[in-house]
């Protein structure tokens, strides 16, 4: 009693690495989505080292910030990137059988849910993250969609859709960056007014 000692948490704001780890990686993969290249190993790699690693890190640092929407966020995400490699790379791999339209419908199904409860907890955020979970929730049951159907068209369509997805969360990155090294509003993130 009367010894505390407070710590100034004075590190950096995780928040535009995970950002921009989840946009570069969704722009990539919905350009093979739109039909512009095959799935490839630039997929993959993105997918393990940028969208995967890059997001984990970053959620981690958030719990230091004590934001546990950032932790959850960056860290599911992330873990997502490195699960749709695994489920890409075990079947050529030989170590398990290749998922099927309806088992990767009900996977990103499941996804879609999650990222609506996250889209919901936005409302007390900001307009660019309502805008990059708003725009996710429509990604996954579009491609969820997809994949029930067997509609290439509708998979096309949502690969157009996460386009924008990724380049609303690398906008979100480079905004926070650029306020900060500014010290004003650069590139506006609309901030929620609280109550």
């Amino acid at each position: 009693m009367g010894n505390e000692t407070i710590i100034n948490d004075n590190s950096a704001n995780p928040a535009p690495l995970g950002l921009t780890g989840f946009g570069l990686t969704t722009i990539m993969l919905n350009i093979h989505n739109a039909g512009f290249y095959p799935n490839n190993a630039m997929i993959l790699g993105m997918g393990i080292f940028v969208g995967g690693i890059a997001q984990i890190i970053a959620g981690i640092l958030e719990s230091k910030k004590n934001n546990t929407f950032g932790l959850t966020a960056f860290v599911a995400y992330g873990s997502f990137w490195l699960s749709l490699v695994a489920i890409w790379a075990l079947p050529r791999l030989g170590i398990a059988d290749k998922a099927d339209e309806t088992a990767m419908g009900f996977y990103l199904a499941i996804w879609g849910l999650f990222t609506f409860g996250m889209f919901i907890g936005t409302f007390r955020l900001n307009r660019a993250l309502q805008v990059v979970f708003g725009t996710l929730v429509v990604l996954f049951w579009l491609l969820s969609i997809g994949d029930f159907t067997h509609n290439a068209t509708i998979k096309t369509i949502a690969g157009y859709e996460g386009i924008l997805c990724g380049l609303s969360a690398v906008y979100a990155a480079i905004a926070q960056v650029l306020n900060e090294v500014y010290g004003r509003t650069v590139l506006p993130l609309c901030p929620i007014a609280r109550k």
